[in-house]
């Protein structure tokens, strides 16, 4: 075959100017001519690094648009149509309708290749043909596309395909597609093309009724099922009707949720539990009454198959002490070795940690989840488990050999000692003695549970510390010293050589702002640590810039340096991504009080983004509350926490301002945040997602409350 019509003007683009994933297009021209390549393996591999650089996880860049040409005159030609029909789909379902960006640039190019893709539909093998109803389906273009699907789909005989047609139709029109999708969910039909029928019925918003239940349980496991398909999104088809239900926000779709997973999680098919778990993990997520509504039908589950503890771990630790019916099931498996056990152990640490803590100490070292969660997880949060004086003499064992400490574990065991306090003082010759490998954490530790009668000895050892070693340790040593004995020498001689050298600018910074006017030796050094206005400057700059700022307010007492700092970072309007930098400078400002009244015009900015409002009415509200609609700034706040952006700041912010600030339907939109059902943190780390919320939707009742608002404080 003549192959030079297929790559005619490659050349000639500039694809070196062109911008992908990875920068420079220049290599897409090469990766285009390996699509033809007899060499299977070198064909497959040219196609995986363009879905890397022109389609990277979903995302498209100038360089795909100028690409879909070349992609369509292969696919036509024969070669790897259904691998580059499918790229091609990927890049429309990238795209945008509307707009000038490399988004609609991409969709437009797709679109335009709408010729192919459609007589694609109606020949070929299966394969080309579903790659095909994908790749039209995902171009949006509705009028065009929508005729071609229904007609095929009376005579597609091939049930993936099939499902594939079904799919991109209720893509394109969900309600217009429900008819469809009901005549087909009945049990004498394939079960690829069934559970396509229910995820469309979903998608058309139709009432979820006793055949829907049905025929869902009579597919589980039904991730199989899709396992084919082209849509990525719905990939597990149990937990996307699960999620998909709960959000339409009705105690009548609740009740079918719950239902459904009622039934599922006491399947006899291990597979369809497993899907069942995921899919109740997803609706705790979601919404605020799934634990309780799971933790029994789950317990009944796992107290029935013993077996299932350990399909059943990750949604038991978002359960907590829910699911203390669990826990001597869970005991059992903790009691173990392995990683089962390890995960088990970690998981009974949430659901009933008092009967966690006897079984922590035995192989202490090789159980690192569980430790983690023990001393509160990954963020940071405070140690779960109660002062015990066996598991006490297990991290004395792993301390008083430091150099087999591994990982995370002198940080885990610092967090946990520091949480006992001084009943954890019999470990302070271990702390002492991993002191020297891991001065930072055991520095910490050894403040904290130092008792009253140690601390001469204590605070010697750490004041040698801080005499030598790497400055992170020596920083921590000072403080230490500090904390201890509110001897302020030695973390001044060590900021003061940091605060000059300009390696840990911010974190000198906050140590300074601790110490207050004691610390007035280090203004000079402090102003001069600033950054230079109008230079390059990054995050770590500005951040530095608003720690710096803070310390010369709390030690001088005076302003104009920390203004001109502030507005220097308020006023990089260029760096709107910078977010939390911008959250900090404004919390500072708040500091400053009444002094703070120049940084006004540059807080008043703040207030348009739903992330910054928070914080910048509360510095407003601090410095200058006569600028303040208090009623526009709470409409303000109130979108931000229902947008989960800085929520808990935001409920901060509202009971500043007070219960004047609220009009009726202020007053019902926080008990909504209080009340509802759907989850206001959506967002983060998922093991976190519930009980952050759980934590919010008690601040919010307590600001309701506070506010004298709503039928929370009319209960109370």
């Amino acid at each position: 075959m003549d192959l030079a019509p297929l790559f005619a003007g490659l050349d000639a683009q500039p694809w070196a100017t062109y911008q992908h994933a990875y920068g420079s297009a220049a290599d897409v021209p090469d990766c285009l001519r390996a699509l033809v390549d007899e060499d299977d393996e070198q064909a497959g591999e040219a196609l995986g690094e363009l879905y890397g650089s022109i389609l990277h996880q979903g995302s498209v860049y100038e360089a795909t648009a100028h690409a879909v040409p070349y992609l369509a005159r292969l696919a036509r030609a024969g070669f790897r149509t259904a691998d580059v029909l499918a790229l091609l789909g990927g890049i429309a379902e990238g795209g945008a309708d509307e707009g000038e960006g490399d988004e609609a640039a991409c969709r437009r190019a797709v679109t335009a290749q709408l010729p192919l893709l459609l007589a694609s539909v109606e020949a070929g093998s299966a394969d080309v043909r579903r790659a095909a109803v994908w790749a039209a389906a995902m171009t949006g273009a509705t009028e065009r596309v929508r005729p071609v699907l229904r007609t095929r789909f009376a005579t597609e005989a091939e049930p993936l395909v099939r499902a594939e047609i079904l799919g991109g139709l209720a893509h394109l029109d969900p309600a217009g597609t429900a008819d469809l999708a009901a005549g087909a969910i009945g049990p004498d039909g394939p079960g690829e093309l069934r559970v396509a029928a229910l995820l469309a019925c979903v998608d058309a918003g139709a009432p979820w009724s006793a055949a829907h239940h049905e025929a869902m349980l009579d597919l589980l496991p039904a991730d199989e099922l899709v396992a084919a398909r082209m849509d990525l999104e719905r990939n597990e088809p149990l937990r996307y009707v699960v999620s998909e239900l709960l959000l339409r926000d009705t105690d009548t779709d609740r009740d079918a949720v719950f239902r459904l997973l009622d039934a599922a999680l006491r399947s006899e098919r291990s597979e369809a539990r497993t899907e069942a778990l995921w899919a109740a993990e997803s609706a705790c997520q979601i919404s605020r009454s799934a634990p309780d509504r799971v933790a029994g039908p789950l317990a009944a589950a796992v107290l029935e198959d013993p077996e299932a503890v350990g399909q059943a771990l990750s949604l038991l630790r978002l359960l907590g002490r829910r699911a203390a019916a669990v826990a001597p099931a869970l005991a059992d498996v903790a009691e173990g070795d392995g990683d089962l056990a390890d995960r088990a152990l970690e998981a009974l640490v949430s659901v009933a940690p008092e009967q966690a803590v006897p079984l922590l100490p035995r192989d202490l070292e090789n159980r690192p989840r569980a430790l983690g969660a023990a001393c509160g997880g990954l963020l940071g949060a405070s140690p779960t488990v109660p002062f015990d004086a066996g598991l006490l003499a297990a991290v004395r064992a792993r301390l008083a050999a430091p150099e087999k400490l591994r990982d995370n574990e002198p940080f885990r065991y610092a967090v946990l000692l520091s949480s006992w306090g001084h009943r954890a003082a019999p470990a302070l010759p271990d702390l002492g003695t991993a002191l020297r490998m891991h001065p930072q954490p055991m520095a910490r530790a050894l403040a904290a549970v130092c008792p009253p009668d140690h601390r001469e000895a204590t605070g010697g050892l750490l004041r040698r510390a801080a005499r030598s070693g790497p400055p992170e340790a020596r920083l921590a040593a000072a403080r230490a010293v500090w904390q201890l004995t509110e001897d302020a020498g030695p973390l001044l001689g060590v900021l003061a050589e940091q605060l000059t050298d300009g390696g840990r600018v911010r974190e000198a910074a906050t140590a300074a702002a601790e110490l207050g006017p004691r610390a007035a030796e280090l203004a000079p050094a402090l102003v001069a640590a600033a950054s230079t206005p109008g230079a390059s400057r990054v995050i770590p700059h500005l951040d530095a810039d608003v720690a710096i700022a803070e310390a010369l307010w709390r030690i001088t007492g005076r302003a104009e340096e920390a203004l001109r700092l502030l507005a220097g970072v308020l006023g990089e309007t260029g760096m709107s991504w910078i977010r939390w930098t911008f959250v900090r400078a404004a919390r500072v400002a708040a500091r400053l009080g009444d002094e703070g009244r120049p940084l006004v015009p540059e807080l008043e900015k703040l207030l348009t983004h739903p992330l910054h409002t928070p914080a910048a009415v509360l510095a407003l509200h601090t410095i200058a509350p006569g600028t303040l609609d208090v009623r526009a700034a709470a409409g303000l706040l109130l979108d931000s926490a229902e947008d989960d952006a800085d929520a808990a700041t935001a409920l901060e912010a509202l009971l500043a301002l007070g219960p004047d600030a609220l009009t009726e339907d202020h007053a019902r939109r926080l008990t909504a945040l209080a009340e509802r059902d759907l989850r206001v943190t959506a967002s983060g780390v998922e093991t976190t997602i519930v009980a952050t919320d759980d934590r919010l939707r008690e601040q919010a009742g307590q600001v309701l409350r506070a506010l004298g608002a709503g039928p929370t404080a009319a209960g109370a």
